[in-house]
Protein backbone atom coordinates (compact mmCIF):
# COMPACT_ATOMS: atom_id res chain seq x y z
CA UNK A 1 0.00 0.00 0.00
CA UNK A 2 1.57 3.51 -1.01
CA UNK A 3 2.03 5.99 2.11
CA UNK A 4 2.23 8.90 2.24
CA UNK A 5 5.37 11.20 2.27
CA UNK A 6 6.60 11.78 5.95
CA UNK A 7 7.26 15.42 5.00
CA UNK A 8 4.39 15.85 3.23
CA UNK A 9 1.91 18.63 4.65
CA UNK A 10 -0.96 16.66 4.68
CA UNK A 11 0.40 13.71 6.60
CA UNK A 12 -1.30 15.51 9.30
CA UNK A 13 -4.71 16.47 8.12
CA UNK A 14 -7.56 14.28 8.74
CA UNK A 15 -9.95 12.65 5.99
CA UNK A 16 -13.36 14.52 5.61
CA UNK A 17 -16.19 12.71 6.61
CA UNK A 18 -18.88 11.61 4.10
CA UNK A 19 -22.04 13.84 3.31
CA UNK A 20 -25.01 12.98 5.15
CA UNK A 21 -28.57 12.97 3.94
CA UNK A 22 -29.40 16.20 5.93
CA UNK A 23 -26.57 18.23 4.33
CA UNK A 24 -27.66 17.02 1.09
CA UNK A 25 -31.15 18.17 1.67
CA UNK A 26 -30.43 21.40 2.84
CA UNK A 27 -27.91 22.31 -0.15
CA UNK A 28 -31.16 21.41 -2.13
CA UNK A 29 -33.11 23.87 -0.55
CA UNK A 30 -30.46 26.53 -1.17
CA UNK A 31 -30.29 26.34 -4.64
CA UNK A 32 -34.19 26.23 -5.16
CA UNK A 33 -34.59 29.30 -3.02
CA UNK A 34 -31.78 30.75 -5.19
CA UNK A 35 -33.40 30.30 -8.28
CA UNK A 36 -37.00 30.93 -6.88
CA UNK A 37 -35.57 34.31 -6.10
CA UNK A 38 -33.88 34.93 -9.40
CA UNK A 39 -37.45 33.60 -11.01
CA UNK A 40 -39.43 36.77 -8.83
CA UNK A 41 -36.63 38.94 -9.65
CA UNK A 42 -37.47 38.80 -13.67
CA UNK A 43 -40.78 38.74 -12.95
CA UNK A 44 -40.31 42.20 -10.91
CA UNK A 45 -37.83 43.53 -13.87
CA UNK A 46 -40.66 42.26 -16.32
CA UNK A 47 -43.35 43.99 -14.65
CA UNK A 48 -41.57 47.28 -13.85
CA UNK A 49 -40.68 47.08 -18.04
CA UNK A 50 -44.75 46.74 -18.89
CA UNK A 51 -45.73 49.35 -16.53
CA UNK A 52 -43.04 52.86 -16.17
CA UNK A 53 -41.35 51.48 -19.48
CA UNK A 54 -42.71 52.89 -22.58
CA UNK A 55 -44.73 50.07 -24.28
CA UNK A 56 -43.54 48.38 -27.69
CA UNK A 57 -45.66 48.65 -30.47
CA UNK A 58 -46.94 45.11 -30.18
CA UNK A 59 -47.44 45.59 -26.46
CA UNK A 60 -49.89 48.39 -27.36
CA UNK A 61 -51.93 46.12 -29.70
CA UNK A 62 -52.50 43.90 -27.18
CA UNK A 63 -53.55 46.07 -25.00
CA UNK A 64 -55.93 47.19 -26.63
CA UNK A 65 -57.65 44.04 -27.86
CA UNK A 66 -61.33 43.99 -25.92
CA UNK A 67 -61.20 40.46 -24.16
CA UNK A 68 -64.30 41.75 -21.86
CA UNK A 69 -66.14 44.26 -21.76
CA UNK A 70 -66.93 46.23 -18.33
CA UNK A 71 -70.31 48.56 -18.45
CA UNK A 72 -73.47 48.67 -16.63
CA UNK A 73 -75.81 46.01 -17.33
CA UNK A 74 -78.66 47.73 -19.41
CA UNK A 75 -81.80 47.61 -17.24
CA UNK A 76 -85.22 45.81 -17.46
CA UNK A 77 -87.81 47.27 -19.55
CA UNK A 78 -91.19 46.13 -17.90
CA UNK A 79 -95.02 46.31 -18.41
CA UNK A 80 -97.59 48.24 -16.03
CA UNK A 81 -97.44 44.90 -13.95
CA UNK A 82 -94.10 44.02 -13.86
CA UNK A 83 -94.07 41.74 -16.59
CA UNK A 84 -90.44 41.68 -18.30
CA UNK A 85 -90.71 43.00 -21.66
CA UNK A 86 -86.98 43.64 -22.60
CA UNK A 87 -83.92 42.46 -20.63
CA UNK A 88 -80.10 40.95 -21.13
CA UNK A 89 -78.62 37.60 -22.04
CA UNK A 90 -74.98 36.46 -20.66
CA UNK A 91 -73.46 35.78 -23.89
CA UNK A 92 -69.77 35.03 -25.80
CA UNK A 93 -68.15 36.06 -28.33
CA UNK A 94 -65.66 34.62 -30.52
CA UNK A 95 -62.19 36.44 -31.52
CA UNK A 96 -59.08 35.73 -32.86
CA UNK A 97 -55.13 36.59 -32.84
CA UNK A 98 -54.56 35.28 -36.56
CA UNK A 99 -51.15 35.63 -35.81
CA UNK A 100 -51.29 32.58 -33.89
CA UNK A 101 -53.07 30.07 -36.11
CA UNK A 102 -51.61 27.84 -38.12
CA UNK A 103 -53.60 26.12 -40.99
CA UNK A 104 -55.72 28.73 -41.27
CA UNK A 105 -57.52 27.62 -44.24
CA UNK A 106 -58.17 23.95 -42.15
CA UNK A 107 -59.30 26.51 -39.23
CA UNK A 108 -61.21 28.75 -41.22
CA UNK A 109 -63.29 25.74 -42.68
CA UNK A 110 -64.45 24.24 -39.18
CA UNK A 111 -65.69 27.22 -37.52
CA UNK A 112 -67.53 28.05 -40.97
CA UNK A 113 -68.92 24.73 -40.36
CA UNK A 114 -70.37 26.05 -36.77
CA UNK A 115 -71.03 29.38 -36.69
CA UNK A 116 -72.91 29.26 -40.15
CA UNK A 117 -70.33 31.33 -41.65
CA UNK A 118 -68.15 32.02 -45.41
CA UNK A 119 -65.11 29.76 -44.88
CA UNK A 120 -63.13 31.29 -48.07
CA UNK A 121 -64.15 34.90 -45.84
CA UNK A 122 -63.28 34.10 -42.86
CA UNK A 123 -59.49 32.17 -44.13
CA UNK A 124 -59.12 35.62 -46.10
CA UNK A 125 -59.36 37.75 -42.91
CA UNK A 126 -57.16 35.04 -41.02
CA UNK A 127 -54.24 36.07 -43.24
CA UNK A 128 -54.20 39.59 -42.44
CA UNK A 129 -51.57 40.58 -39.72
CA UNK A 130 -53.72 42.06 -37.41
CA UNK A 131 -53.86 40.44 -33.65
CA UNK A 132 -57.41 41.00 -33.19
CA UNK A 133 -60.23 39.80 -35.22
CA UNK A 134 -63.70 39.30 -34.26
CA UNK A 135 -65.41 35.95 -35.55
CA UNK A 136 -68.84 36.07 -34.50
CA UNK A 137 -70.78 37.75 -31.77
CA UNK A 138 -73.17 36.42 -29.12
CA UNK A 139 -72.87 32.57 -29.69
CA UNK A 140 -75.38 30.14 -28.16
CA UNK A 141 -74.03 27.84 -25.47
CA UNK A 142 -73.65 25.03 -28.15
CA UNK A 143 -71.97 27.01 -30.81
CA UNK A 144 -69.41 28.20 -27.95
CA UNK A 145 -69.09 24.29 -26.64
CA UNK A 146 -68.38 23.26 -29.91
CA UNK A 147 -66.09 25.85 -30.54
CA UNK A 148 -63.97 25.24 -27.27
CA UNK A 149 -63.86 21.44 -28.35
CA UNK A 150 -61.45 22.31 -31.03
CA UNK A 151 -58.58 23.43 -28.71
CA UNK A 152 -57.35 25.67 -31.42
CA UNK A 153 -54.58 28.57 -30.58
CA UNK A 154 -55.33 31.74 -31.09
CA UNK A 155 -59.09 31.69 -30.26
CA UNK A 156 -61.08 33.00 -27.10
CA UNK A 157 -64.13 34.34 -26.03
CA UNK A 158 -65.34 37.87 -24.58
CA UNK A 159 -67.94 37.85 -22.15
CA UNK A 160 -70.62 40.38 -23.69
CA UNK A 161 -74.62 40.73 -23.52
CA UNK A 162 -77.04 40.39 -25.74
CA UNK A 163 -80.46 42.54 -25.65
CA UNK A 164 -83.39 39.94 -25.56
CA UNK A 165 -87.24 40.15 -25.73
CA UNK A 166 -88.96 37.65 -24.42
CA UNK A 167 -92.65 38.41 -25.74
CA UNK A 168 -91.23 38.53 -29.19
CA UNK A 169 -93.08 40.78 -31.98
CA UNK A 170 -95.80 41.53 -28.91
CA UNK A 171 -94.92 45.14 -28.43
CA UNK A 172 -91.83 45.43 -31.23
CA UNK A 173 -92.62 49.23 -32.39
CA UNK A 174 -92.89 50.23 -28.69
CA UNK A 175 -89.98 48.87 -27.55
CA UNK A 176 -87.69 49.03 -30.60
CA UNK A 177 -84.63 47.22 -30.78
CA UNK A 178 -80.91 47.85 -30.44
CA UNK A 179 -77.91 46.88 -32.31
CA UNK A 180 -75.19 44.49 -31.41
CA UNK A 181 -73.20 46.62 -28.90
CA UNK A 182 -76.26 46.95 -26.81
CA UNK A 183 -77.12 50.49 -28.41
CA UNK A 184 -80.91 51.36 -28.81
CA UNK A 185 -82.11 51.94 -32.54
CA UNK A 186 -85.89 52.15 -32.52
CA UNK A 187 -88.80 52.94 -29.79
CA UNK A 188 -88.72 53.17 -26.36
CA UNK A 189 -84.97 52.06 -26.69
CA UNK A 190 -83.53 54.43 -29.06
CA UNK A 191 -85.53 57.40 -27.11
CA UNK A 192 -83.99 56.30 -23.33
CA UNK A 193 -80.81 55.03 -24.63
CA UNK A 194 -78.88 56.63 -21.99
CA UNK A 195 -81.32 56.26 -18.95
CA UNK A 196 -81.08 52.21 -20.02
CA UNK A 197 -77.22 52.20 -20.38
CA UNK A 198 -76.50 54.14 -17.38
CA UNK A 199 -79.06 53.80 -14.80
CA UNK A 200 -79.41 49.81 -14.04
CA UNK A 201 -83.09 50.99 -13.03
CA UNK A 202 -85.84 49.08 -14.69
CA UNK A 203 -88.14 50.94 -16.85
CA UNK A 204 -92.32 50.70 -16.38
CA UNK A 205 -94.18 51.24 -18.92
CA UNK A 206 -98.20 52.10 -19.40
CA UNK A 207 -98.37 49.41 -21.44
CA UNK A 208 -100.74 46.06 -19.63
CA UNK A 209 -99.05 42.73 -22.22
CA UNK A 210 -102.35 41.24 -21.82
CA UNK A 211 -103.93 43.87 -23.57
CA UNK A 212 -101.74 44.13 -25.91
CA UNK A 213 -101.83 40.25 -26.91
CA UNK A 214 -105.54 40.61 -27.26
CA UNK A 215 -105.42 43.66 -29.42
CA UNK A 216 -103.26 42.42 -31.62
CA UNK A 217 -104.95 39.00 -32.14
CA UNK A 218 -107.86 40.74 -32.33
CA UNK A 219 -106.85 42.85 -35.18
CA UNK A 220 -104.85 40.00 -36.97
CA UNK A 221 -107.47 38.22 -37.46
CA UNK A 222 -109.76 41.14 -39.24
CA UNK A 223 -106.69 41.99 -41.29
CA UNK A 224 -106.23 38.42 -42.42
CA UNK A 225 -109.97 38.26 -42.93
CA UNK A 226 -110.61 40.94 -45.33
CA UNK A 227 -106.97 40.55 -46.73
CA UNK A 228 -106.08 44.41 -45.89
CA UNK A 229 -102.38 45.35 -45.97
CA UNK A 230 -102.42 46.50 -42.67
CA UNK A 231 -103.60 48.01 -39.27
CA UNK A 232 -103.16 49.70 -35.64
CA UNK A 233 -104.97 49.22 -32.93
CA UNK A 234 -105.05 51.52 -29.39
CA UNK A 235 -106.21 51.35 -26.15
CA UNK A 236 -105.92 54.35 -24.07
CA UNK A 237 -106.89 55.39 -20.44
CA UNK A 238 -109.35 58.39 -20.91
CA UNK A 239 -108.82 59.73 -17.19
CA UNK A 240 -104.70 60.39 -17.37
CA UNK A 241 -103.82 59.27 -20.90
CA UNK A 242 -102.01 56.26 -20.22
CA UNK A 243 -101.65 54.20 -23.31
CA UNK A 244 -102.27 50.23 -22.40
CA UNK A 245 -101.83 48.76 -25.85
CA UNK A 246 -100.35 50.21 -28.94
CA UNK A 247 -100.18 47.85 -31.66
CA UNK A 248 -99.08 48.52 -35.61
CA UNK A 249 -99.38 45.40 -37.58
CA UNK A 250 -97.51 44.25 -39.90
CA UNK A 251 -95.09 44.34 -37.20
CA UNK A 252 -91.36 42.20 -36.86
CA UNK A 253 -89.38 40.16 -34.21
CA UNK A 254 -87.17 42.25 -31.95
CA UNK A 255 -84.80 39.29 -31.37
CA UNK A 256 -83.92 39.30 -35.47
CA UNK A 257 -84.29 42.96 -35.85
CA UNK A 258 -82.35 42.60 -39.30
CA UNK A 259 -84.76 40.31 -40.71
CA UNK A 260 -86.82 42.79 -40.84
CA UNK A 261 -87.88 45.39 -43.30
CA UNK A 262 -88.54 48.71 -43.68
CA UNK A 263 -92.58 48.80 -44.13
CA UNK A 264 -92.69 46.47 -41.13
CA UNK A 265 -90.27 49.06 -38.86
CA UNK A 266 -93.08 51.83 -39.80
CA UNK A 267 -95.41 52.85 -36.81
CA UNK A 268 -99.19 53.10 -38.10
CA UNK A 269 -100.21 54.17 -34.62
CA UNK A 270 -97.76 57.13 -34.06
CA UNK A 271 -96.02 57.84 -37.40
CA UNK A 272 -98.70 57.72 -39.87
CA UNK A 273 -101.01 60.11 -40.63
CA UNK A 274 -104.17 59.52 -42.50
CA UNK A 275 -107.60 61.22 -43.37
CA UNK A 276 -109.39 59.54 -40.70
CA UNK A 277 -113.18 59.70 -42.30
CA UNK A 278 -116.06 59.92 -39.86
CA UNK A 279 -114.51 59.45 -36.77
CA UNK A 280 -113.51 63.25 -37.29
CA UNK A 281 -117.33 64.28 -36.94
CA UNK A 282 -117.12 63.75 -33.38
CA UNK A 283 -114.85 66.73 -32.84
CA UNK A 284 -117.26 68.49 -35.53
CA UNK A 285 -120.28 68.20 -33.33
CA UNK A 286 -118.34 69.15 -29.99
CA UNK A 287 -117.70 72.05 -31.76
CA UNK A 288 -120.73 72.98 -32.85
CA UNK A 289 -122.21 72.40 -29.35
CA UNK A 290 -119.74 74.06 -27.61
CA UNK A 291 -120.11 77.60 -29.92
CA UNK A 292 -123.88 76.91 -29.29
CA UNK A 293 -124.49 76.75 -33.09
CA UNK A 294 -126.77 73.78 -32.50
CA UNK A 295 -128.91 72.21 -29.82
CA UNK A 296 -130.00 68.23 -29.60
CA UNK A 297 -133.01 69.00 -30.83
CA UNK A 298 -132.03 71.22 -34.12
CA UNK A 299 -130.90 69.40 -37.41
CA UNK A 300 -130.62 70.47 -41.18
CA UNK A 301 -131.93 69.73 -44.40
CA UNK A 302 -129.89 66.52 -46.02
CA UNK A 303 -132.22 66.00 -48.59
CA UNK A 304 -130.01 67.37 -51.75
CA UNK A 305 -126.17 66.88 -52.12
CA UNK A 306 -123.88 70.04 -51.51
CA UNK A 307 -122.47 71.39 -54.94
CA UNK A 308 -119.86 73.44 -54.43
CA UNK A 309 -117.24 74.77 -57.11
CA UNK A 310 -116.45 71.49 -58.97
CA UNK A 311 -116.96 68.76 -55.90
CA UNK A 312 -119.95 67.34 -54.85
CA UNK A 313 -121.16 66.54 -51.20
CA UNK A 314 -123.43 63.75 -50.33
CA UNK A 315 -124.45 61.06 -47.98
CA UNK A 316 -123.60 57.42 -48.13
CA UNK A 317 -126.59 56.53 -45.92
CA UNK A 318 -128.89 59.25 -47.42
CA UNK A 319 -131.90 59.82 -45.73
CA UNK A 320 -133.28 62.48 -47.92
CA UNK A 321 -135.06 64.63 -45.84
CA UNK A 322 -134.39 66.69 -42.81
CA UNK A 323 -132.48 65.34 -40.14
CA UNK A 324 -131.98 66.19 -36.61
CA UNK A 325 -128.60 66.84 -34.56
CA UNK A 326 -128.73 62.88 -33.45
CA UNK A 327 -129.89 61.77 -36.52
CA UNK A 328 -126.88 63.17 -38.78
CA UNK A 329 -124.39 61.92 -36.35
CA UNK A 330 -125.67 58.21 -36.00
CA UNK A 331 -126.78 58.46 -39.78
CA UNK A 332 -123.11 59.90 -40.39
CA UNK A 333 -124.83 62.08 -42.64
CA UNK A 334 -121.72 64.59 -44.23
CA UNK A 335 -124.20 67.30 -45.54
CA UNK A 336 -125.16 67.97 -41.99
CA UNK A 337 -121.88 67.87 -41.30
CA UNK A 338 -120.69 70.31 -43.47
CA UNK A 339 -123.79 72.58 -42.23
CA UNK A 340 -122.65 72.64 -39.10
CA UNK A 341 -118.82 73.19 -39.94
CA UNK A 342 -120.34 76.56 -41.97
CA UNK A 343 -122.45 77.93 -39.03
CA UNK A 344 -119.49 77.96 -36.67
CA UNK A 345 -116.80 79.64 -39.62
CA UNK A 346 -113.59 78.19 -40.39
CA UNK A 347 -111.55 80.36 -38.23
CA UNK A 348 -113.30 78.99 -35.08
CA UNK A 349 -113.25 75.69 -36.67
CA UNK A 350 -109.29 75.71 -37.45
CA UNK A 351 -108.34 76.90 -33.11
CA UNK A 352 -110.80 74.10 -31.96
CA UNK A 353 -108.83 71.76 -33.84
CA UNK A 354 -105.71 73.14 -32.48
CA UNK A 355 -107.25 72.95 -29.18
CA UNK A 356 -107.62 69.37 -29.12
CA UNK A 357 -104.01 68.86 -30.44
CA UNK A 358 -104.86 68.11 -33.99
CA UNK A 359 -102.89 70.37 -35.99
CA UNK A 360 -99.34 69.87 -33.67
CA UNK A 361 -96.72 67.15 -33.65
CA UNK A 362 -98.14 65.36 -30.68
CA UNK A 363 -95.47 64.27 -27.32
CA UNK A 364 -95.24 60.86 -27.01
CA UNK A 365 -92.06 58.84 -25.60
CA UNK A 366 -90.83 57.85 -29.08
CA UNK A 367 -88.71 59.04 -31.81
CA UNK A 368 -91.45 57.73 -34.52
CA UNK A 369 -93.88 60.14 -35.06
CA UNK A 370 -95.97 61.64 -37.31
CA UNK A 371 -96.61 65.22 -38.11
CA UNK A 372 -100.42 66.22 -39.27
CA UNK A 373 -101.00 67.49 -42.55
CA UNK A 374 -102.56 70.66 -42.48
CA UNK A 375 -104.14 72.50 -45.53
CA UNK A 376 -102.91 75.72 -45.79
CA UNK A 377 -104.66 78.52 -46.39
CA UNK A 378 -107.54 76.58 -44.16
CA UNK A 379 -110.42 77.84 -46.72
CA UNK A 380 -114.14 76.99 -46.92
CA UNK A 381 -113.64 74.08 -48.95
CA UNK A 382 -111.23 72.62 -46.95
CA UNK A 383 -113.17 73.68 -43.79
CA UNK A 384 -116.30 71.64 -45.09
CA UNK A 385 -114.39 68.93 -46.26
CA UNK A 386 -112.19 68.63 -42.47
CA UNK A 387 -116.22 68.38 -40.77
CA UNK A 388 -116.40 65.31 -42.25
CA UNK A 389 -113.10 63.16 -42.10
CA UNK A 390 -110.72 64.79 -45.56
CA UNK A 391 -108.55 67.45 -46.12
CA UNK A 392 -106.86 66.80 -42.87
CA UNK A 393 -104.19 64.25 -42.04
CA UNK A 394 -103.36 63.12 -38.07
CA UNK A 395 -102.39 60.24 -36.36
CA UNK A 396 -104.24 57.75 -34.83
CA UNK A 397 -102.26 58.92 -31.32
CA UNK A 398 -104.07 62.37 -32.10
CA UNK A 399 -107.44 60.95 -32.87
CA UNK A 400 -107.85 58.73 -29.67
CA UNK A 401 -106.10 61.54 -27.31
CA UNK A 402 -108.80 64.20 -28.63
CA UNK A 403 -111.67 61.66 -28.50
CA UNK A 404 -110.51 60.79 -25.04
CA UNK A 405 -110.76 64.34 -23.99
CA UNK A 406 -114.03 64.83 -25.51
CA UNK A 407 -115.55 62.02 -23.44
CA UNK A 408 -113.83 62.29 -20.35
CA UNK A 409 -115.75 65.09 -19.45
CA UNK A 410 -113.72 68.03 -21.66
CA UNK A 411 -110.17 67.70 -20.40
CA UNK A 412 -107.18 66.94 -22.56
CA UNK A 413 -104.61 64.86 -21.35
CA UNK A 414 -101.04 64.55 -23.32
CA UNK A 415 -100.86 60.55 -24.21
CA UNK A 416 -97.64 58.44 -22.23
CA UNK A 417 -96.21 55.47 -22.94
CA UNK A 418 -95.59 55.39 -18.75
CA UNK A 419 -97.45 54.66 -15.75
CA UNK A 420 -97.99 58.35 -14.01
CA UNK A 421 -97.93 57.97 -10.34
CA UNK A 422 -98.89 61.23 -9.84
CA UNK A 423 -101.94 63.64 -10.75
CA UNK A 424 -102.54 64.25 -13.72
CA UNK A 425 -103.02 67.91 -14.62
CA UNK A 426 -105.03 67.94 -18.16
CA UNK A 427 -106.18 71.26 -20.09
CA UNK A 428 -110.27 71.74 -20.58
CA UNK A 429 -111.11 71.66 -23.89
CA UNK A 430 -115.01 71.65 -23.44
CA UNK A 431 -117.63 71.91 -21.26
CA UNK A 432 -118.49 69.10 -19.26
CA UNK A 433 -122.37 69.54 -20.46
CA UNK A 434 -121.02 69.17 -24.27
CA UNK A 435 -118.87 66.18 -23.40
CA UNK A 436 -122.31 64.45 -21.55
CA UNK A 437 -124.44 65.05 -24.78
CA UNK A 438 -121.65 63.77 -27.27
CA UNK A 439 -121.20 60.80 -25.27
CA UNK A 440 -125.22 60.09 -25.51
CA UNK A 441 -124.46 60.44 -29.35
CA UNK A 442 -122.00 57.86 -29.48
CA UNK A 443 -124.24 55.49 -27.71
CA UNK A 444 -126.70 56.14 -30.00
CA UNK A 445 -124.12 54.88 -32.45
CA UNK A 446 -123.55 51.50 -31.50
CA UNK A 447 -127.35 50.98 -30.20
CA UNK A 448 -129.46 52.44 -33.19
CA UNK A 449 -126.58 53.52 -36.02
CA UNK A 450 -123.61 52.48 -38.12
CA UNK A 451 -121.61 50.90 -34.87
CA UNK A 452 -124.12 48.25 -33.92
CA UNK A 453 -121.38 45.61 -34.01
CA UNK A 454 -118.88 47.37 -31.41
CA UNK A 455 -121.37 46.09 -29.09
CA UNK A 456 -120.52 44.46 -25.90
CA UNK A 457 -122.97 42.19 -23.92
CA UNK A 458 -122.23 43.71 -20.27
CA UNK A 459 -120.80 46.88 -21.12
CA UNK A 460 -122.37 50.20 -22.46
CA UNK A 461 -119.99 51.77 -25.62
CA UNK A 462 -120.37 54.16 -27.46
CA UNK A 463 -118.22 54.75 -30.55
CA UNK A 464 -117.84 56.14 -33.83
CA UNK A 465 -117.38 54.86 -37.92
CA UNK A 466 -115.23 55.93 -39.84
CA UNK A 467 -114.18 54.97 -43.58
CA UNK A 468 -112.39 57.04 -45.70
CA UNK A 469 -111.48 56.45 -49.74
CA UNK A 470 -107.21 56.70 -49.82
CA UNK A 471 -105.50 58.75 -51.94
CA UNK A 472 -103.96 57.04 -54.70
CA UNK A 473 -102.22 59.47 -56.90
CA UNK A 474 -104.17 62.37 -56.96
CA UNK A 475 -107.64 61.13 -56.93
CA UNK A 476 -109.54 59.30 -54.46
CA UNK A 477 -110.12 55.84 -54.70
CA UNK A 478 -113.07 54.07 -53.92
CA UNK A 479 -112.07 50.91 -53.92
CA UNK A 480 -109.02 51.76 -51.70
CA UNK A 481 -110.38 52.46 -48.02
CA UNK A 482 -109.04 53.57 -44.89
CA UNK A 483 -111.56 51.70 -42.50
CA UNK A 484 -112.10 52.38 -38.55
CA UNK A 485 -113.83 52.39 -35.23
CA UNK A 486 -113.36 54.80 -32.19
CA UNK A 487 -115.29 53.73 -28.81
CA UNK A 488 -114.96 54.52 -25.19
CA UNK A 489 -116.57 52.64 -22.05
CA UNK A 490 -118.12 52.22 -20.26
CA UNK A 491 -120.10 55.45 -22.37
CA UNK A 492 -121.98 56.48 -19.39
CA UNK A 493 -118.65 57.28 -17.26
CA UNK A 494 -115.76 56.93 -19.86
CA UNK A 495 -112.64 55.04 -18.21
CA UNK A 496 -110.77 53.49 -21.72
CA UNK A 497 -111.04 54.50 -25.38
CA UNK A 498 -110.29 51.49 -27.94
CA UNK A 499 -109.59 52.35 -31.43
CA UNK A 500 -109.09 49.92 -34.22
CA UNK A 501 -107.88 51.06 -37.96
CA UNK A 502 -107.82 48.63 -41.27
CA UNK A 503 -105.36 49.81 -43.57
CA UNK A 504 -107.43 48.52 -47.43
CA UNK A 505 -109.39 46.12 -46.74
CA UNK A 506 -110.98 43.78 -49.31
CA UNK A 507 -114.78 42.97 -49.59
CA UNK A 508 -115.51 39.44 -48.84
CA UNK A 509 -116.86 37.69 -52.04
CA UNK A 510 -119.95 36.36 -51.48
CA UNK A 511 -121.70 39.53 -49.41
CA UNK A 512 -123.13 42.58 -50.45
CA UNK A 513 -121.22 44.52 -47.55
CA UNK A 514 -118.64 47.40 -48.73
CA UNK A 515 -115.65 46.98 -46.24
CA UNK A 516 -116.82 49.99 -43.94
CA UNK A 517 -115.52 50.49 -40.68
CA UNK A 518 -118.53 49.91 -39.13
CA UNK A 519 -118.65 45.76 -41.00
CA UNK A 520 -114.26 45.54 -40.58
CA UNK A 521 -113.42 47.48 -37.53
CA UNK A 522 -116.34 47.89 -35.19
CA UNK A 523 -116.49 43.87 -34.51
CA UNK A 524 -112.73 44.30 -33.35
CA UNK A 525 -113.33 46.74 -31.09
CA UNK A 526 -116.24 45.03 -29.52
CA UNK A 527 -114.41 41.86 -28.68
CA UNK A 528 -111.56 43.84 -27.64
CA UNK A 529 -114.08 45.24 -25.10
CA UNK A 530 -115.20 42.12 -24.31
CA UNK A 531 -112.10 40.35 -23.28
CA UNK A 532 -109.96 43.34 -21.95
CA UNK A 533 -113.18 44.32 -19.56
CA UNK A 534 -112.62 41.98 -16.61
CA UNK A 535 -108.95 42.36 -17.04
CA UNK A 536 -108.96 45.90 -16.23
CA UNK A 537 -111.68 45.58 -13.50
CA UNK A 538 -114.44 47.39 -15.31
CA UNK A 539 -117.62 45.63 -13.69
CA UNK A 540 -120.61 44.77 -16.52
CA UNK A 541 -123.34 47.37 -16.46
CA UNK A 542 -127.14 46.67 -16.59
CA UNK A 543 -128.18 48.38 -19.01
CA UNK A 544 -131.75 47.95 -18.03
CA UNK A 545 -131.07 49.93 -14.72
CA UNK A 546 -133.55 53.12 -14.07
CA UNK A 547 -130.32 55.11 -13.80
CA UNK A 548 -127.83 53.81 -16.29
CA UNK A 549 -131.33 54.39 -19.02
CA UNK A 550 -132.00 57.60 -17.72
CA UNK A 551 -127.94 58.20 -18.11
CA UNK A 552 -127.93 57.17 -21.80
CA UNK A 553 -131.66 57.99 -23.24
CA UNK A 554 -131.36 60.75 -25.93
CA UNK A 555 -134.68 61.92 -27.18
CA UNK A 556 -134.48 62.40 -30.68
CA UNK A 557 -136.62 65.12 -33.20
CA UNK A 558 -137.44 62.56 -36.66
CA UNK A 559 -139.35 63.64 -39.83
CA UNK A 560 -142.40 61.33 -39.78
CA UNK A 561 -145.12 61.46 -42.35
CA UNK A 562 -143.71 64.96 -43.07
CA UNK A 563 -144.13 66.00 -39.23
CA UNK A 564 -141.46 66.21 -36.81
CA UNK A 565 -141.93 64.06 -33.99
CA UNK A 566 -139.63 63.20 -30.64
CA UNK A 567 -138.39 59.50 -30.32
CA UNK A 568 -136.73 58.09 -27.06
CA UNK A 569 -133.86 55.91 -27.76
Amino acid sequence: MIGRHPFSPFRNRREPPAPTEVDLARNRLLIAAGLTAAAFTLVAFRLLDVIIMPATQSQKVERSIPITKHYVSRADILDRNGRIMATNLNTASLYANPNLIQNKAGVAAKLAAILNLNAASLAEQFESKRPFLWIKRHLTPKQKYAVNKLGIPGLDFANEQRRVYPLGSLASHVLGFTNIDNHGLKGIENKFNNTLSNSGKPLRLSIDVRVQNIMREALLNSINKFHAIGGAGLVLDARNGEILSMVSLPDFNPNLPRKAKNKVLFNRATHGVYEMGSTLKIFNTAMALEHEKITMQSGYDATKPIRTSKFVIKDYHAKNRWLSIPEIFMYSSNIGSVKMAMDVGRVAQRKFFKRLGLLNKPQIELGEVGKPIVPEPWNDIHSMTISYGHGLAISPLQLVAGVAAVVNGGVLYTPTLFQRTRLTIGSRVISKETSEQVRRLLKLVVSHGTGSLAAAKGYLVGGKTGTAEKVVGREYKREALLSSFIAAFPINAPKYVVFVMIDNPVAIKGTRHRPTGGWVAAPVVGEVISRIGPLLGVKPINQNDPSVRDQMTIRVLTMKSGEKRLVSF
